[in-house]
């Protein structure tokens, strides 16, 4: 066994390799480098995240890769956002942002 424990998690039960996942998604959502990203996906992260599954997570994570600015103006409605991203993420976003 090695002494890095995220390597340990990896190396242990898939849930465990799931729960540094989510981890891991939730601490990139509260960084992401606009104060008004920080604050919109890190509370929508802490209150989803957690029971989204495998497909959800990939969903989520693909959006994380995106620019801030253009996410914010897709979550604001001041931008269309492109079909290629799940609509049914997106309007999760959206209500969580009116919330």
């Amino acid at each position: 066994m090695s002494t890095d424990p995220l390597s340990d998690a990896q190396e242990n039960a898939p849930g465990d390799a799931l729960a540094v996942r989510r981890k891991r998604l939730i601490f990139r959502s509260w960084h992401r480098g606009m104060k008004e990203m920080d604050l919109l996906m890190g509370t929508f992260a802490e209150k989803h995240v957690p029971a989204f599954t495998v497909e959800q997570l990939d969903r989520y994570e693909h959006l994380l890769d995106l620019n801030d600015p253009d996410v914010f103006d897709w979550l604001l409605g001041r931008a269309p956002f492109p079909d290629d991203l799940d609509a049914d993420l997106m309007a999760l976003l959206q209500a969580h942002r009116v919330a």
